[in-house]
């Protein structure tokens, strides 16, 4: 995804230089405005499927965001997608590296699963403040990026025993999107409850999303709403298991709607109102997570120092 993001950055890049040189001097207006129509397509498709998104969620249960929270969410969900899909992904995925210290710290460590076309470097955000915290931390790639979501579930097995063996302790899985799914699906494929201290989903699918009848990938077909995946998933998963999980959703989210489909039976929920969260995962700007449960484990795209302390719990 990293090389995929990166063509089209140069791309976008040669395409805003050429319209300057050739038409600055003659039309400066009209150069400019032509320079910026990937910036311009980009809003507008964020726009539309933030109208979708309304329009699904007047049968939804939760509040309707205003016209003023979906303005915000739109701008904010503007600019995260230019830092994440044209800078830190494609530039920086590698930067920084995971952390696993030579010796244990006391503190929980954490695994990072990121959603759809995304890699490890949506959380670039979060690795330095979880390094200063002394939690260890593995960030992972989801590959065959257009696969099927069940086939990610050896790279998150891999990150967990990485975490384990560094820490002693079960880590906490923090899952974006799509990643909250393939960790449902490392849970199945490997009946590893007792490996997990807890599951945390930002705008995960859990019932899936309206939008997915549009995708023609594996994964994409894999999360159209009430899928025969989702349902298999669900149906072959032990009651005890919901325990494990906290989920958040948005009533601002363009990529997951309706809103609840972020929501699952049984499972412990919470609701943001005035907030964006997107597959693209705006999580590192313009979502505002932070949640705790019943053990004191919990995160924040606003981390602070303090995660270690009070947010991701011993």
């Amino acid at each position: 995804i990293a090389r995929l993001q990166t063509t089209f950055l140069l791309f976008a890049l040669l395409h805003g230089a050429a319209c300057l040189v050739w038409w600055w001097p003659q039309h400066p207006f009209w150069a400019l405005l032509a320079a910026l129509l990937p910036l311009w397509g980009l809003a507008a498709v964020l726009a539309i499927e933030l109208v979708l998104m309304q329009r699904l969620n007047r049968r939804d249960a939760v509040p309707l965001a205003s016209a003023a929270q979906l303005l915000r969410a739109w701008w904010r969900e503007v600019g995260a997608a230019l830092l994440i899909f044209g800078w830190r992904q494609p530039l920086w995925w590698r930067s920084p590296p995971d952390w696993l210290p030579a010796q244990p710290t006391g503190r929980r460590g954490v695994v990072l699963v990121h959603g759809l076309m995304c890699n490890r470097g949506v959380w670039l955000h979060w690795l330095g403040h979880l390094r200063a915290a002394g939690h260890a931390h593995v960030a992972v790639n989801l590959e065959p990026v257009l696969g099927s979501i069940d086939g990610y579930a050896k790279a998150i097995d891999e990150a967990v025993r990485r975490v384990t063996e560094a820490t002693g302790l079960p880590p906490v899985l923090v899952c974006h999107s799509m990643g909250g799914l393939a960790a449902r699906a490392w849970l199945r494929a490997y009946a590893a409850d007792a490996r997990v201290h807890r599951v945390l989903t930002l705008g995960t699918p859990h019932t899936g999303t309206w939008l997915a009848r549009f995708s023609h990938t594996e994964n994409g077909r894999q999360m159209r709403m009430n899928s025969a995946w989702l349902q298999a998933l669900k149906a072959q998963e032990p009651p005890g298991r919901a325990k494990l999980f906290v989920c958040w959703y948005s009533n601002c989210d363009n990529i997951v709607f309706p809103a609840t489909a972020a929501a699952c039976q049984g499972i412990t929920t919470t609701t943001s109102h005035l907030t964006t969260a997107t597959a693209s995962t705006s999580t590192s700007t313009s979502t505002s997570t932070s949640t705790s449960t019943s053990t004191n484990t919990s995160t924040s795209s606003n981390t602070s120092t303090k995660i270690g302390e009070r947010r991701v719990g011993k």
